[in-house]
């Protein structure tokens, strides 16, 4: 058994598009054998019917504490088996990394926070954040970093605000954020970030506890069925989640349709278009890139017999490609349907923000459409420095103009 070169994650194929290598086993193996770096037998599965079937699937569990912490890419520091592989315990409140009913349980505390209509009621107040930053972007001398002053700021803003997290203490957690998000970098520094994180956030439990207020943790806090650890764990997650993934989505997508203009003008000529082409930029970009999950007991995948405790590595983005389902899909269109993709995740972890992320991401592209006609790349494209080291893909800067 071998794993095939340059897997899982460079996208050798152009910025927007998956890695070669995954494309190819697609096309000839949807459910595949794999070895990773540290040793041990696993499989990635790449195509859209089966990544659908395994994270809809119980018999695949997220509990990263039934396998060692497998990084299925090579690093330089990385020899074949290091003794940190070791099983990861559970973290509390991080309910993503949880199965039924533990994941049950805490998901529960924040389904009514996240419901379609609260969020719909929040899109007034989302719409004025994003043309606030629009205005401040309008102002900064050119070239400007899109990334650092709108793409970053606008989800930023949003979760602080809707969390009850002060957004002056943004440097701290989004330095912090993007150190935990690298590949390829100690246990040390990811565990120094890790502290520093949940240290803020511990203390700002205990406040809010101690005096509630009209915000997220606030109200999570007034529960005391969930420990001032499970409240920093809930809110990291809602904190990193809700603001990497929309400020790459921002800036990724800003990106692709000024590499592909005619999408570009199709938006242009046509805002109505507008939530369709979120859709098809989620699938399109795919910046989160695998899940991975353990099969808790012998089970069969797409042809495949997958033994008991065997690692899996989804390809989101090789599903969200795969042509039997999205005919020509390593073309962005604007107008296609796109929205059975599989980026907010499938089954009982799907992103419980997908709405508020949506809401985001339609006032982002909506505004810099209209308030910048003439938008362009400050740099050639291929000077972009690209998130390939990083967990949540994207871009680290995007030098533009108009």
């Amino acid at each position: 058994m071998t794993r095939p070169p340059g897997l899982p994650l460079e996208r050798d194929a152009g910025p927007f598009a998956p890695p070669s290598a995954i494309t190819r086993l697609r096309e000839s193996r949807p459910v595949s054998p794999l070895k990773f770096p540290d040793g041990h037998d696993g499989w990635l599965v790449t195509g859209y019917d089966a990544v659908r079937q395994a994270l809809a699937d119980p018999r695949f569990s997220s509990r990263q504490d039934l396998g060692p912490v497998h990084v299925p890419y090579e690093t330089p520091s990385m020899p074949e088996a290091q003794e940190e592989f070791e099983p990861s315990p559970q973290t509390p409140g991080l309910f993503i990394t949880m199965d039924p009913p533990d994941h049950g349980r805490l998901r529960r505390k924040l389904t009514g926070t996240f419901t379609v209509n609260r969020m719909k009621r929040l899109e007034e107040r989302i719409t004025e954040i994003a043309e606030q930053q629009l205005d401040h972007l309008a102002d900064c001398p050119k070239p400007v970093d899109l990334v650092k002053e709108f793409a970053l700021p606008v989800p930023s803003l949003v979760i602080c605000e809707m969390l009850g997290v002060p957004y002056s203490d943004r440097e701290m957690f989004q330095k912090n954020s993007a150190q935990i998000m690298l590949r390829d970098q100690s246990v040390d520094d990811k565990m120094a970030a890790w502290t520093a994180i949940s240290s803020y956030l511990g203390e700002l439990a205990v406040s809010k506890r101690a005096e509630p207020g009209a915000d997220i943790l606030s109200d999570l806090a007034r529960d005391e069925d969930l420990s001032i650890e499970e409240l920093v764990g809930i809110g990291f997650l809602l904190l990193l989640a809700g603001h990497e993934t929309t400020a790459n989505m921002l800036a990724l997508g800003t990106f692709a349709l000024l590499e592909n203009p005619e999408q570009l003008t199709a938006l242009r000529d046509d805002p109505d278009l507008i939530p369709g082409a979120v859709e098809e930029l989620l699938r399109y970009l795919t910046v989160v890139d695998v899940l991975f999950r353990y099969a808790v007991e012998d089970l069969e995948l797409g042809g495949e017999k997958i033994s008991k405790g065997s690692t899996v590595l989804i390809s989101m983005a090789a599903a969200n490609r795969d042509p039997s389902h999205f005919p020509d899909g390593d073309d962005l269109d604007v107008e296609r349907n796109a929205r059975t993709h599989l980026s907010f995740g499938h089954g009982v972890h799907q992103c419980l923000g997908q709405q508020l992320a949506r809401i985001e991401m339609r006032a982002g592209f909506a505004g810099l459409l209209r308030r910048f006609p003439t938008l362009a790349l400050a740099v050639p494209p291929e000077e972009i420095p690209l998130r390939t080291g990083m967990n949540i893909y994207g871009v680290h800067e995007l030098p533009v103009t108009w």
